[in-house]
């Protein structure tokens, strides 16, 4: 990990080198880009790779992507008018929003996508009338711990409610052919996979003595990337979900829908320091992309690696970011040498849910995406 980074922070700075725009802007590397790509998915058999488009919309990534012809997960008419323009045929895009919107779901049926989640009757009952005749996939309810940014209370369902809704969604004319869940974004407890896998096998083996068939187990995101500390790799990870889906899920395609694993090492934020002050016993730090425009994911304790070329005196920072708003301090406690105001700082790991998060709160731009 230590050379990739080296070559990726070579590769940036000679970037910055060459051109004069001005901060702040994401970087993103196409090298690493299509490490992930040939890498996620190499390890479970039947495995069909979906980006998360909202980790990263950027449509030169997109447009990057696509040339690997993986497939794309969406949940909105936003992103599907993106994967338009980039003319991604609807075999390779699916939904796993369990609760769509009555305009994306229209705009995904004309468009000819087959795949859809649910995880409640009101949902099939939309889909029954909106989208009859599509291939559908409950979503499951489970354990998120050891993740960064748990997912587990907004959607889905226990297991005899999950075959229940198949039941249910197969006699209103849908198609239940599959299970779908996530084990919480950034998440480095493997075991999480072991429960969830066995959860659905529960589902699977119920709903087939009902007469329905699983084709397809979607096991959704959730593969961690590294910030400050060490996580599970993917080679490590998709040995274990391997042997596990071997056991109860020979010959199942399983779907993966990777999105921070695929973008978040790749990108760099590359940002200016506009002031600096003492204000007690704290030192701040302030930079022109802060919570609102660019690292939301701060406040949910993501605690990303910050880079200054500075050889002044080290010392701990708050760093906040631009606005008015005091919500705007992105972390506390941060060791760095002193820098200059008006000098660059990095933001290392900071390719997924950054801009695709960004307002012009407080009239900041949203910062600008290159790939280098």
């Amino acid at each position: 990990m230590k050379e990739i980074r080296k070559q990726l922070m070579d590769r940036v700075l000679n970037w910055i080198a060459s051109h004069d725009d001005e901060p702040p802007y994401l970087l993103i590397d196409r090298e690493i880009l299509r490490d992930k790509i040939y890498t996620i998915g190499k390890g479970i058999l039947n495995s069909k790779v979906f980006y998360a488009v909202k980790a990263n919309p950027d449509i030169e990534v997109l447009r990057f992507l696509n040339e690997f012809n993986v497939g794309f997960e969406i949940a909105s008419e936003g992103e599907l008018a993106i994967l338009q323009e980039l003319k991604v045929s609807a075999d390779r895009i699916i939904t796993s929003n369990p609760i769509k919107t009555f305009k994306f779901l229209k705009a995904a049926v004309d468009y000819g996508i087959d795949y859809y989640a649910f995880d409640s009757i009101a949902e099939v009952d939309k889909m029954a009338k909106y989208a009859p005749s599509k291939k559908v996939y409950v979503r499951l309810t489970v354990p998120n711990e050891g993740s960064e940014w748990p997912l587990s209370k907004k959607f889905g369902v226990e297991i005899e409610e999950a075959v229940e809704l198949m039941i249910y969604a197969q006699k209103r004319g849908l198609k239940p052919v599959g299970i779908t869940f996530h084990v919480g974004s950034q998440c480095s407890n493997i075991y999480n996979w072991h429960t969830a896998i066995d959860k659905a096998r529960q589902v699977k083996e119920l709903a087939q003595k009902e007469g329905i068939s699983i084709e397809m187990l979607n096991i959704g995101g959730g593969y961690p990337i590294e910030y400050l500390k060490k996580v599970p790799d993917i080679e490590t990870i998709e040995n274990k979900i391997d042997s596990l889906l071997q056991k109860s899920f020979p010959g199942t395609d399983i779907f993966i829908e990777p999105g921070r694993a695929v973008v978040g090492d790749a990108g760099v934020f590359v940002a200016k320091i506009i002031g600096k002050a003492k204000r007690g016993d704290e030192n701040w730090l302030y930079i022109d992309v802060g919570v609102f425009n660019g690292l939301m994911e701060s406040i949910g304790g993501i605690k990303y690696q910050y880079i200054v070329g500075s050889r002044g005196e080290e010392k701990e920072w708050t760093i906040a970011g631009p606005s008015c708003d005091s919500f705007d301090v992105i972390d506390r406690g941060v060791v760095l040498p002193e820098p200059d105001v008006g000098s660059l700082i990095l933001i290392l790991s900071a390719g997924a849910y950054t801009v695709s998060y960004a307002s012009e709160f407080n009239g900041f731009s949203i910062p600008k995406t290159f790939l280098i």
